[in-house]
């Protein structure tokens, strides 16, 4: 369906410096909202319809609970910004049950034995999301200027629900990343030299406010693209950082690789940084902060395979 409508809905999300990551998603859900109710105009639907298409997605085609989230977000955009007419604060609707998944976490001898098997072009990135506890698009969009090689940490910008923060940098990866600066650098003296060039992409209004950043070494990506490519935003020429894809998909042929049974994402790294840093005695507040987590309890959650198993009860098995 190629509606001018949702290419408005587009335009305002982009103006309104919503993330591509959530821009298409949202225009997903939307027109599947728009097909829902037979293709009628959404000013003329407003909480019932709404709440029987959220119904939809869970009694029908058995959305999980986070899914059925990004749907209700997706629709509570579309009325409080595109029709003006906000939905109600009390929908009534059936909720897609929330079950609790617990992390999966590497042991030590699993992490080195993955690291082994990586394909060397996503193992510092590896390295990174393991060693410093990065979420993965944490990582691929660091730029040079982000890793403090006097404190050893790396300063994150934007993270989830747009905080910053500090964490630790192992000494290890100094030479590593020396090395992966050269190698960007590369790149940015490259495109220092083609005409088309317009920049690298700088959030916000920054690129008003420092003008010289865009064609700055310290704003370029740490792992940069390949080749260059269009900015939807504005059609501009730019570098962007590396494909997020092809690093899933790097992990998980790593993983097969290295024999390792459990499943293994990117995001497994960062659970196992956080439990590794717990079982070597690490606060919980201090993981919590590395972690970004504005409640503690998210961070409790590693504390599942401490010590004696689940919670730390010791099983009674244990005593025969």
């Amino acid at each position: 369906m190629n509606s001018p409508f949702l290419s408005m809905i587009k335009e305002k999300m982009w103006l309104k410096r919503y993330a591509k990551k959530t821009i298409e998603p949202y225009t997903y859900w939307i027109k599947g909202y728009i097909l829902f109710v037979n293709k009628q105009h959404p000013v003329n639907c407003h909480d019932k319809e709404v709440e029987n298409y959220l119904s939809y997605l869970t009694n029908q085609l058995n959305l999980a609970p986070r899914t059925q989230a990004i749907a209700l977000n997706a629709l509570v955009f579309l009325y409080q910004h595109i029709i003006e007419k906000p939905l109600s604060l009390h929908l009534n609707f059936n909720k897609s049950k929330q079950s609790i998944n617990l992390p999966t976490v590497l042991t030590k001898a699993e992490v080195k034995r993955l690291f082994e098997h990586l394909n060397p072009a996503y193992l510092l990135l590896c390295q990174l999301m393991y060693g410093s506890g990065l979420r993965q698009m944490e990582a691929v969009r660091l730029r040079i200027q982000d890793i403090d090689f006097d404190y050893f940490s790396v300063q994150v910008w934007q993270g989830k629900g747009n905080k910053n923060r500090r964490v630790t940098l192992a000494k290890e990866l100094v030479p590593s990343l020396r090395q992966q600066i050269e190698y960007a650098s590369l790149f940015f003296y490259a495109d220092q030299n083609n005409s088309n060039y317009d920049g690298v992409y700088l959030p916000f209004a920054l690129a008003k406010k420092y003008p010289n950043a865009l064609f700055s070494l310290g704003w370029h990506y740490l792992f940069p693209s390949r080749r260059l490519s269009c900015d939807p935003e504005n059609n501009k020429t730019r570098r962007h950082h590396i494909c997020e894809t092809n690093l899933r998909k790097a992990v998980k042929a790593a993983s097969c690789k290295a024999g390792i049974s459990k499943k293994v994402t990117c995001h497994t790294l960062r659970h196992s940084f956080a439990t590794h840093l717990l079982q070597r005695g690490a606060d919980i507040r201090t993981v919590q902060e590395q972690l970004g987590h504005t409640d503690i309890r998210t961070t409790q959650i590693y504390t599942h395979v401490i010590e004696h198993g689940a919670n730390g009860v010791r099983s009674p098995l244990s005593d025969l």
